[in-house]
């Protein structure tokens, strides 16, 4: 099954697309070079290898003192995995996923290159770093993520692996990620260091989520009330928004009710509250977070796709 899509070049979702593999792509760097690898926390992935790898080979090569680059060796791990990924599950991983890796190991080693101190923190406060490095990682990846690309990597391992067994993809993700962390455990034999990634690990996946998903401050309600009619009016004349009203019954009455389903901001949410407990303190809310709101009156379905 291909995953892959044609884009027009240079139209304006073509440069949209790869304007955001950029950007993520770089800050995605930033937050490997200045937060996460000078404390030597490995957020699983192939990155995660090359930090480990980085400190294990400090001062065996004259040309590189330091340890081999970060960037250079997640491309090297990078490429063969994208080409058996290509082999191994057809035609998933486009043009737009190798430039996202190469672009994120050019930032990473350019970055450390160019910085007068490549190897030091920008903070020392390990959590601090954990915190920031965190939400960098994950806004960047998010952006890689909104262009259709994928973060290659260990996602391909998983991909690979989910083939041949019955376990679920995102399972056998976090799955591969402790892996390396625990391989972090055994090279640097320090238990702070899986504790700080896996914080790091959860961190991005957040950041991941809001970054893709947006931060909505709608909230969705299902309300049951003997006074459906004044509550339907307070919500389209006062407040300006739409519902539904469902049929429903009673569970041990069996008595007829209308079940009044909208979405409305958390301010509306407030003064809806309140006229509902002046006008029928015995209603029945439900007030449930939405992470996303598409449709008419809200952020248009085609725009988003």
């Amino acid at each position: 099954m291909a995953f892959l899509t044609k884009d027009r070049i240079f139209s304006r979702k073509w440069i949209t697309d790869y304007l955001l593999i950029l950007s993520g792509s770089l800050i995605l760097a930033v937050s490997f070079v200045y937060f996460i690898t000078p404390h030597k926390i490995v957020p699983g992935g192939v990155y995660g290898i090359a930090i480990i790898v980085h400190y294990l080979t400090q001062g065996l090569f004259s040309f590189w003192p330091d340890g081999l680059p970060v960037g250079l060796f997640g491309l090297v791990l990078n490429i063969p995995l994208t080409i058996a990924g290509i082999k191994i599950l057809g035609p998933r991983f486009g043009v737009k996923t190798v430039v996202g890796f190469v672009l994120t190991s050019v930032f990473i080693d350019g970055i450390t290159w160019l910085r007068p101190d490549g190897s030091l923190p920008l903070a020392d406060d390990i959590l601090l770093s954990c915190v920031f490095g965190g939400v960098l990682a994950g806004f960047g990846l998010g952006l890689i993520f909104k262009s259709r690309a994928t973060s290659g990597g260990s996602d391909i391992i998983a991909m690979i692996l989910a083939k041949y067994t019955r376990l679920q993809l995102g399972r056998l993700m976090i799955y591969v990620d402790s892996a390396i962390v625990l391989l972090a455990l055994a090279a640097f034999k320090d238990w702070s260091i899986p504790l700080y990634s896996w914080l790091v690990i959860y961190i991005t996946g957040r950041a991941i989520d809001i970054t893709i998903e947006g931060v909505d401050y709608h909230k969705a309600l299902m309300i049951i009330s003997n006074k459906p009619a004044e509550i339907k009016e307070k919500i389209m004349v006062d407040l300006e928004r739409g519902g539904t009203i469902l049929e429903g019954s009673g569970m041990f009455t069996g008595e007829k009710k209308d079940i009044i389903y909208t979405v409305v901001s958390r301010r509306e949410m407030a003064v809806l509250r309140e006229y509902i407990s002046n006008i029928d303190p015995d209603a029945f809310i439900t007030v449930m977070d939405s992470k996303e709101i598409l449709g008419e009156g809200f952020q248009s379905l085609k725009s988003k796709e």
